[in-house]
């Protein structure tokens, strides 16, 4: 996979990064259900539901983070997640 296929991702709560680099995946859950977000998706907001999973996909493993809440923000294959707010 090459870097024009990647997302930018960082993942954070107020006093701690989860993770900060590249991905070819971030799947979460809002209100209307599970989704995924890939390089090249459009512009995005959400809410992130409450006591969900976020999984951040790398090459090397899956990143599983459990959120009590957040929002995720995407633009320009950059992923901004926001957690446990």
């Amino acid at each position: 996979m090459n870097q024009n296929q990647l997302l930018k991702v960082q993942a954070r709560a107020p006093f701690e990064i989860y993770y900060q680099g590249d991905a070819y995946s971030v799947t979460a859950t809002n209100k209307v259900g599970t989704f995924d977000i890939l390089p090249g998706h459009a512009d995005y907001f959400s809410i992130i539901d409450p006591n969900s999973e976020v999984i951040i996909g790398t090459e090397k493993e899956d990143i599983n983070i459990s959120a009590s809440n957040g929002i995720v923000c995407v633009r320009d294959d950059e992923v901004l997640l926001f957690l446990n707010i």
